[in-house]
């Protein structure tokens, strides 16, 4: 029956997680000290992010970058600490947008709660609300996470995963954040609406081993569409790319059907055809109803949500996202 074998198996078992750890976050943490937070948040995302609807797919990727190091703790957010260059000015972060977004976010919540709401929390609300503003899935959000103070290039660079990562690169990276293979497939289904610059990928066209130094495990004539109309030489690093071409403003399943064709566009993309694990989870996903994705989608969300977070007393609140307090 759809929605049952192996992905069905993680739901129980993170049902189990949920219940046995972290047990200070909690569902409607500012219920008692700033009662209207999420809405104030809800309401914001609502009303801006339909004029810019490529954000949701920033804010999802912002979250899970930030998740990767440190847990979730908005260190994502930071500018340099301690005279370190901050995570968001490594490699895998560069592209990253959407700061101010955040701060604009946190600038009404201070003013109705000021020193309250975390930033992580910020995050994590509005990578949650950016998806179902367009069209993608629900998940729940337990809140109480706290704000890291240390944000470290050298840590992002070797903890998020690359676009240019093989199946065992990726396999151990998300490992590393206690995640596994089908969280690694169903994490990387964000990129239904993801949107790539040509340098993360540039080199599957014009530097890899098949005719024409194009990836023979590159579908030849997507391959040859990208060459001619998209990246056009090995230098382009400003054209951008629609990573779900043709269905990139709906969260769907075509993602995986693309990967399916040898049109992943990533070499992380195409990886994960190349292990049995994942690519039966694939399967299983395109043989089964959308609303079976979106359950899975959202339960790995909710887990990565959790990753290393800080609690109680750790951490602390910023007053603005970028600094932390003085």
């Amino acid at each position: 029956m759809a929605g049952t074998g192996l992905l069905g198996i993680v739901v129980v078992g993170l049902l189990a997680f949920i219940g046995s750890t972290h047990a200070q976050l909690q569902m409607n943490f500012y219920a008692k000290s700033c009662p209207k937070a999420e809405k104030i948040v809800q309401d914001y995302v609502k009303e801006h992010i339909p004029n810019a609807p490529s954000l949701a797919a920033t804010f999802i990727r912002m979250h899970f970058h930030d998740c990767f190091v440190r847990g979730c703790d908005a260190s994502v957010l930071l500018n340099s600490t301690s005279g370190q260059s901050p995570e968001k000015n490594a490699t895998p972060n560069q592209t990253l947008r959407g700061f101010d977004f955040i701060d604009r976010v946190k600038s009404l919540l201070e003013a109705e709660c000021p020193g309250v709401v975390s930033c992580a929390d910020i995050l994590t609300l509005v990578a949650r609300d950016s998806v179902v503003t367009v069209g993608g899935p629900f998940w729940k959000v337990p809140t109480g996470r706290r704000d890291g103070v240390i944000s470290n290039i050298t840590e992002a660079n070797n903890n998020i995963p690359s676009p240019f990562s093989n199946f065992t690169t990726l396999l151990m990276l998300f490992g590393n954040q206690g995640l596994n293979t089908t969280d690694l497939v169903l994490l990387s289904g964000a990129h239904t609406i993801g949107i790539a610059h040509c340098p993360s990928f540039s080199r599957r066209l014009y530097n890899s081993t098949g005719p024409g130094g194009v990836d023979p495990t590159l579908d030849s004539e997507y391959a040859d569409n990208l060459k001619a109309n998209k990246c056009k030489t090995p230098n382009d690093n400003t054209t951008k790319v629609e990573m779900d071409p043709g269905s990139r403003k709906t969260f769907d399943l075509s993602y995986y059907t693309l990967l399916t064709k040898r049109r992943g566009l990533f070499n992380s993309d195409a990886a994960l055809t190349t292990d049995s694990t994942s690519l039966a989870l694939i399967n299983q996903l395109l043989s089964s109803p959308p609303s079976f994705f979106y359950a899975a989608f959202a339960e790995s969300m909710v887990k990565m949500g959790r990753i290393n977070v800080k609690t109680g007393t750790e951490g602390e609140i910023r007053k603005q996202c970028a600094f932390v307090n003085s």
